[in-house]
């Protein structure tokens, strides 16, 4: 819980600038962002709205990885899925593979969903209020405040990491960031600075998470180029590196995946995913997630193929957000049988373009390639 008179001094501070102080506040950070923001193919120029189907994929993406990350995968998405109508048509597998190397797939599957309600539901437009955009696969409270006031012109707010950092440090909130009344309380005083005319909500939330992206940086924030820096408490107090208060954070479990790769005549076999777990509807070489080594040879069997015992040809780990995974990749020469109908593949490790894969797999599939070299 925040401290009644920590929320009490964040309140009086809101009650202050309803004077002009939030006025000048958002002059001062609009004229900023208008000046020096990053030129992004998602953005449209200051002062107008965002084109719709830009935004919702752009969002999609950024939820979690570095705008850097983003901007290659976006210019290939929207140039083979041009439209929202496009994406809702497209297979899985295509959007899928359009993702490969951005993770969280999840989110790659709600996008694909989301347009194709979209389409069916909503003539090929975003819904226009904020219940509508909530209703989307993949689309919680801050995707539908970014969407809505970007896209639509919508007076909502949005609170990401970045903009989180920016109001630690603005009100000078000093509780841990993930606490369910920080978080309310973020939110509430988010919702008191966001503009309510024209298409301002909409840049002066990009401006708000411009300014936590390039300015107000988790560690060395650059407070002397800070266009709003005169408002800010833990400048003031000189407490920018001990604002925001991190949550503390678990560390993974750590497990072991076996991986089986199982080689014909310069081929090897590869699997799609099922619908639940890590990596849902990917292609993968076999692979046994209970760490358990010795049901590599029962990998086989229930492809309908024998093999000769497995080497290992190396490990690796793989981080996720829970799971501290260790890749335990074992080779082995197919000895018979025949390969189930409908239950992969046989491949060359030069020619998977077409499977969308996830970053491991690619991983096991460059380790092959290095031993089958030698």
């Amino acid at each position: 819980m925040i401290d009644s008179h920590v929320w009490l001094a964040c309140y009086t501070d809101i009650m202050l600038w309803e004077s002009g102080r939030r006025s000048r506040f958002r002059r001062a950070l609009l004229t900023w962002y208008a000046r020096e923001h990053r030129k992004l193919p998602w953005r449209a120029p200051v002062g107008q709205l965002g084109q719709p189907y830009h935004v919702l994929v752009s969002e999609a993406m950024l939820q979690q990885t570095q705008v850097a990350t983003v901007v290659d995968y976006f210019n290939r998405f929207t140039e083979e899925l041009p439209t929202v109508q496009a994406l809702a048509a497209a297979d899985e597998q295509q959007v899928l593979r359009l993702w490969q190397g951005l993770g969280y797939y999840r989110r790659a599957r709600n996008l694909h969903r989301a347009a194709q309600i979209i389409v069916d539901d909503h003539g090929g437009e975003l819904p226009h209020t904020l219940e509508g955009l909530l209703s989307l696969p993949g689309v919680g409270r801050y995707s539908a405040g970014a969407i809505g006031s970007i896209a639509l012109g919508l007076a909502e707010p949005v609170v990401d990491g970045n903009v989180m950092r920016v109001l630690a440090r603005l009100f000078g909130i000093d509780t841990p960031t993930d606490a369910p009344a920080t978080q309310k309380h973020m939110w509430e005083i988010a919702t008191t600075l966001v503009p309510r005319r024209n298409n301002f909500p909409g840049d002066f939330n990009q401006a708000m998470m411009e300014l936590g992206a390039v300015v107000c940086l988790p560690r060395g924030p650059k407070c002397a180029q800070c266009p709003v820096k005169r408002y800010c408490t833990a400048q003031a107090e000189g407490r920018t590196e001990e604002l925001p208060v991190a949550p503390q954070r678990k560390k993974p479990k750590p497990v072991t995946h076996h991986v089986l790769a199982l080689h014909r005549d310069g081929r090897y076999v590869f699997r799609r995913r099922g619908d639940e777990g890590l990596w849902v509807g990917l292609w993968e070489m076999p692979t046994s997630e209970c760490g358990v080594r010795n049901v590599e040879c029962g990998m086989a069997e229930a492809l309908g193929l024998t093999c000769d015992t497995p080497v290992n040809i190396g490990s690796f780990m793989h981080i996720t957000t829970h799971r501290l995974i260790t890749f335990q990749v074992h080779r082995a020469e197919m000895t018979g049988g025949k390969l189930t109908q409908g239950a992969g593949k046989w491949r060359g490790l030069d020619d998977v373009d077409d499977l969308p894969l996830a970053n491991p797999q690619c991983k096991v599939i460059r380790m092959l390639q290095a031993h089958d070299a030698r």
